[in-house]
């Protein structure tokens, strides 16, 4: 009984102090109505987990009084839903401005992204550039790897697999399939002294989006 109420204890105190922002262990005690050696429990463990911080308050000449607060990890936790209102966004834009403008605008948000990569990229090797766009792809939600794959026939030269196991922008990929298609076209334009051929596509099934990247 314990494993499954623990988890949402847990949930409870985190969701009371997303409301509040923040709280005593007294105060959770009484509100979510558990003893306070549990909610000191629960407390101590949240904040080893690094999702709510504690500052100490004094109140008299007694013990100070702790109060409690989500960190930054701790309101990660609760889903934004941006994509939602994203894809409804496009809806509307589709709707107001038409098929042919709807392409177009698309295609400047890919190229204003595809110029911003290719200037934070740099013009260094090429490896400490595929890690550079690894890491700003992982910054925008991306769970991404890269790794060198050696040829047969040429085992000197220099390919890498870039790899994405999700998808940070799948709801609006669904309803605007292109905006997915743009990607390679992207990754072109950020590395322009190579050639960029996709692997794998989400959109097909598959469980991963996979880039060939190696210099033309």
């Amino acid at each position: 009984m314990t494993t499954t109420q623990q988890p949402s204890t847990k949930q409870d105190i985190l969701q009371y102090l997303l409301k509040q922002g923040q709280a005593s262990a007294q105060e959770l005690a009484e509100n979510l109505q558990i003893s306070p050696q549990a909610v000191r429990r629960h407390l101590k463990d949240l904040e080893a987990e690094g999702l709510i911080v504690h500052q100490a308050v004094q109140a008299g000449m007694g013990r100070p009084n702790y109060l409690y607060t989500l960190s930054t990890a701790g309101r990660d936790r609760f889903p934004v839903r941006y994509d939602e209102f994203a894809v409804s966004l496009l809806d509307t834009l589709a709707e107001t401005v038409g098929k042919e403008q709807m392409k177009s605008i698309l295609r400047k948000q890919w190229e204003r992204k595809a110029a911003e990569y290719r200037d934070r990229l740099g013009t260094g090797p090429l490896k400490e550039r595929v890690d550079k766009l690894v890491e700003l792809r992982r910054a925008e939600g991306y769970m991404a790897e890269c790794h060198l794959v050696n040829s047969h026939h040429s085992p000197l030269e220099e390919r890498y697999i870039l790899t994405e196991y999700n998808c940070a922008i799948s709801h609006i990929a669904e309803s605007y399939p292109s905006v997915c298609g743009h990607e390679l076209e992207m990754f072109a334009v950020a590395l322009p002294d190579c050639k960029v051929e996709r692997t794998h596509w989400i959109v097909n099934g598959e469980h991963r989006c996979g880039y060939m990247i190696q210099p033309k």
